[in-house]
């Protein structure tokens, strides 16, 4: 693959929608003026014009000039100074416009907004249409006229969009290089380093895009820094990163205040269920769902009068648009039980009354916007199993059901966490961190709930003992489980033995070790022990099964941690 076509699909097929001269026309807009009024926007150093409608443009005022100056052109001239916040304001009405056309898109700047164009273009027929489209619905809903540009990359749609032009898929980076190096302000307007940049490339002979894409890119990084690898990505047509979706709704909340406080889960519940409802209600009088559900609460120490914030976020599997106000309410009331004892504040002296409860549905999308699969978790056929589960969950409380997620740590055990099912909390242990010491994959099939005393024996049948300084006393040869200690961890799925075998005595086909991990070894529960991997021969008359097994020695004792498959 040649590098143009690399940078070619490397970068986001993206659709720029601008506002030409936007800081007037918003300016225009408060104002309660049309577009034929001659107007100018002033700011930045020595009030200067930084924005002109095409009226005072015709008349000869242009940016960068003195507002004396711009007056003597344009007698009529209408000067406002820059607003940041009224420019924000005044173009929702344009993102919601082209919100109509496509779900999802990014506010670049006011008068400047993005969206990823290719599923767009595939359902409105074209990059043409979606362009169409996009310009008559802003026209219609707004008044504002607009232009559209598509192509690969956010400069070069940027650019497109100022030509009003459709630049094809693979011919971004042509398209950029007979370009003036000086366009990339356009992607920073207000960026006075980017503007002092380029005059500099400009008096070192760097003067279009293409010579600035030709310059070696460590070169470029050690004498211009982020900022001139950031100006030659765009320069090759490549992304610095592809468009963000603007959320189309904000997060739902529902709040209440508990005048007296709660100390009773009965009492909190009540008011729980009238804050369920109306999140229910509102999320279903929009046509709304969601993806989780965050239950705050403030609750007060009844001797310090010290207020502390207590929160839990749960994930719905199914939207909350499928979730009844009585499902909604376990789920608080599962948190209210942890939160009204002795030890919701952590001090065991007595419960945390709750002054204020809040439901806040995230991840907040119109429902039915989630299209279920045709197979697999996703299709429904485990609907019944997990409201069976949700079910135990509302009889016997949120921490009667639990599942493993994974955490860090060094051993298999240690990377096991136990969290109630649905509830989202972080994990203890970063498992992303780097755990020097930590076990080779693979990973083990089964990791048992309690080790289980082992024997490992050399060809002598003296057992094997690991010294301090990892020398092993000599090759395993056999292992040994008690038949009392193995229980029915060896199902070798025979069902004329019952299933299990009593203990285990076999030979070791391969080994592999130790490792050693020493955890904590400065405080007095520090943990010392060495691992072995061993690979053993099935029982008697099944010479055809082998089974992996994951040993650990501490203080020489052998113990059974793990099975692999």
């Amino acid at each position: 693959m040649s590098e143009r076509t690399a940078t070619a699909t490397a970068a986001t097929r993206t659709a720029c929608l601008w506002v030409p001269d936007w800081p007037v026309v918003a300016a225009l807009v408060v104002a309660g003026l049309g577009p034929e009024v001659p107007a100018a926007v002033t700011g930045g150093p020595g009030g200067r014009i930084v924005a002109v409608s095409a009226p005072a443009r015709s008349a000869g005022v242009r940016r960068g000039m003195r507002r004396r100056e711009a007056q003597g052109r344009c007698p009529d001239l209408q000067l406002w100074a820059a607003d940041d916040a009224r420019d924000a304001r005044e173009f929702e009405p344009v993102a919601v416009a082209a919100e109509t056309v496509v779900s999802g898109l990014e506010i670049a700047r006011p008068g400047l907004l993005l969206l990823p164009s290719g599923g767009a273009a595939r359902y409105h027929g074209s990059e043409h249409d979606l362009a169409r489209e996009l310009t008559e619905q802003v026209a219609v809903r707004t008044g504002h006229e607009c232009q559209v540009g598509v192509a690969d990359g956010y400069l070069a749609a940027v650019l497109a969009a100022r030509d009003d032009a459709v630049v094809p898929p693979g011919a971004s980076r042509d398209y950029l290089a007979p370009r003036p190096a000086a366009v990339l302000v356009h992607a920073r307007p207000a960026d006075r380093a980017l503007t002092e940049l380029v005059d500099l490339w400009r008096r070192l002979g760097v003067r279009t895009l293409v010579d600035l894409a030709a310059l070696p890119d460590a070169a470029v990084a050690a004498r211009f820094g982020d900022l001139g690898v950031w100006a030659q990505r765009l320069a090759r047509g490549q992304d610095v990163r592809p468009p963000a979706r603007r959320r189309l709704v904000e997060d739902l909340t529902v709040a209440e205040e508990l005048d007296p406080p709660a100390e009773r889960v009965d009492v909190a519940t009540f008011a729980a269920r009238r804050l369920a409802e109306r999140l229910h209600d509102d999320l279903h009088r929009r046509g709304l769902a969601c993806g989780r559900l965050r239950i705050t609460a403030r609750a007060v120490d009844p001797v310090t009068g010290e207020a502390r914030t207590l929160e839990r976020l749960w994930r719905t599997d199914d939207t909350l648009g499928g979730l009844s106000a009585a499902r909604i309410t376990d789920r608080v009331r599962w948190q209210l039980e942890g939160w009204l004892t002795a030890s919701s504040l952590g001090r065991g002296e007595q419960p945390a009354p709750i002054a204020g409860l809040a439901l806040a549905a995230e991840e907040v999308a119109p429902a039915g916007a989630l299209q279920p699969r045709l197979w697999g978790p996703g299709a429904g056929e485990d609907l019944r199993a997990r409201r069976a589960v949700e079910r135990v969950q509302a009889l016997l409380g949120g921490d009667a059901v639990l599942t493993v997620r994974l955490q860090g740590g060094r051993d298999p055990r240690d990377r096991v966490q136990l969290v109630p099912y649905g509830e989202q909390v972080p994990p203890e242990r970063d498992p992303d961190r780097p755990w020097p010491g930590a076990l080779p994959p693979p990973a083990p099939s089964v990791v048992l709930p309690e080790p289980v005393p082992a024997r490992v024996l050399d060809a002598d049948g003296r057992p094997v003992v690991v010294d301090v300084r990892l020398a092993v006393s000599g090759d395993p040869a056999r292992v040994v489980i008690p038949g009392e200690g193995a229980g029915d961890l060896f199902d070798d799925g025979d069902a004329d033995d019952g299933g299990v075998w009593a203990g285990l005595d076999a030979a070791v086909v391969d080994w592999a070790g130790p490792w050693p991990v020493a955890e904590r070894w400065w405080t007095s529960r520090g943990k010392r022990r060495v691992f072995l991997q061993v690979v053993v021969d099935g029982p008697a008359g099944r010479d055809e099964l082998t089974l992996g097994l994951l040993l650990s020695s501490a203080a020489g004792i052998w113990s059974l941690e793990a099975l692999y498959d």
